[in-house]
């Protein structure tokens, strides 16, 4: 068959031709490419590094590569149903929180179809939005938290089939306490489905999570193993919801998505009690001495109750952008939000003594840099 070099006619679909080829995240690995080295801190990708359980690493080891995982998933949602006091039909397991999202868009929106999140949310679920067609609208964040009220408000105005929020927050780290969020769904449209990133719940207060029951038809709930468990690099999370909703899954999602070790070393994770609870010490406490670096130079740091802080660096994008840009020069891996006014902060992923070491030598250093534009 004779074709012509350089020449090709893919079919596409319309939808399709009119996405750009691009990622939500520019990862660390691209830019250690980039600039010929690799980072002295990766502080940017909200990465537990404490790492997970030995008895996680263990269990992934001895997992048994040459076989495929359960498509079922079998073991370690009946642990996910007992640990949340729900049933299995309650769980689904995905390829991470963002695996979830594309699966779940799948099931819901179609070209045209409105779904509803806050300018400056997480962009992956907009990435999975755009890839179906849907319509996407936008609230604002008031004082760096989302507005569960103006989400559902947007979402009657428009229709929605969807409405996303993430509590806590990311990019901000904020969070609204769980008797908030239960009230606020008597808001929520009939017909609309919220979608709740509880990716970072672990870390935050106790009462953060809403009381609101598994089988409650307006609601599904995010969790993943990435944050707390450390085990971001595995990709293993899931969701919580009414059954008819966690079958439909079924129809979509790759069922041998989850491989083996992934599996076993949930398992095991969720098993390990004291380990997660000594890790979200740790977490409490890079928290602080990130704020405490910040107030060093004059910077005041967002509450936050993620395994992250953001800093408002006192100025605009601009020049918070330079502010990163500066501690990127000097070999730390960070990241800011992406919409104003949020883009005046950068975020720094709570990190060891001695990465926070490094980042306490670098901001000053980072912000005169950006003050000189």
């Amino acid at each position: 068959m004779q074709y012509a070099t350089g020449m090709t006619d893919f079919r596409f679909t319309p939808l399709t031709t009119t996405l750009p080829s691009s990622v939500p995240f520019v990862g660390p690995e691209t830019q250690e490419r980039a600039r010929g080295g690799a980072f002295d801190a990766r502080l940017g990708a909200n990465e537990n590094v404490f790492g997970p359980s030995p008895k996680a690493i263990q269990a992934m080891a001895e997992a048994g590569h040459w076989m495929y995982g359960d498509p079922e998933n079998f073991d370690l949602r009946h642990a996910l149903a007992a640990h949340h006091g729900c049933t299995i039909e309650h769980i689904v397991v995905g390829e991470g929180i963002d695996g979830l999202l594309g699966y779940l868009v799948r099931l819901f929106v179609a070209q045209g179809d409105a779904v509803v999140t806050s300018d400056g949310a997480y962009p992956t679920f907009n990435y999975h939005v755009a890839g179906f067609g849907g319509t996407l609208h936008k609230v604002d964040y008031v004082d760096d938290h989302e507005d569960p009220k103006a989400l559902f408000d947007k979402a009657r105005d428009v229709g929605a089939k969807l409405v996303y929020l993430a509590n806590p927050d990311n990019p901000m780290g904020t969070w609204h306490d769980g008797t908030t969020l239960s009230h606020a769904l008597d808001n929520l449209p009939d017909g609309c489905l919220l979608v709740l990133d509880e990716a970072y719940v672990e870390c935050a207060p106790k009462g953060t999570a809403p009381e609101i029951s598994p089988d409650d038809p307006r609601v599904i709930r995010l969790r993943t193993f990435s944050k707390a468990y450390g085990m971001a690099g595995a990709r293993v999370g899931y969701a919580i919801g009414h059954p008819d909703l966690i079958v439909a899954f079924n129809k979509v999602r790759n069922h041998f998505g989850m491989n083996r070790a992934a599996q076993a070393g949930a398992l095991a994770a969720l098993l390990d009690t004291d380990y997660t609870a000594d890790v979200l010490g740790k977490i409490a406490k890079a928290r602080d001495t990130i704020a405490s670096i910040a107030a060093n130079n004059g910077l005041k740091a967002v509450p936050s109750a993620t395994n992250f802080v953001a800093i408002d660096c006192g100025q605009d994008g601009a020049f918070a952008k330079r502010v990163l840009e500066a501690l990127i020069a000097q070999g730390l891996f960070v990241r800011m939000p992406f919409a104003a006014p949020q883009n005046r902060c950068i975020r720094i992923s709570c990190g060891t003594d001695a990465q926070l070491q490094l980042f306490a030598k670098a901001l000053p250093i980072a912000l005169d840099a950006a003050a000189k534009g």
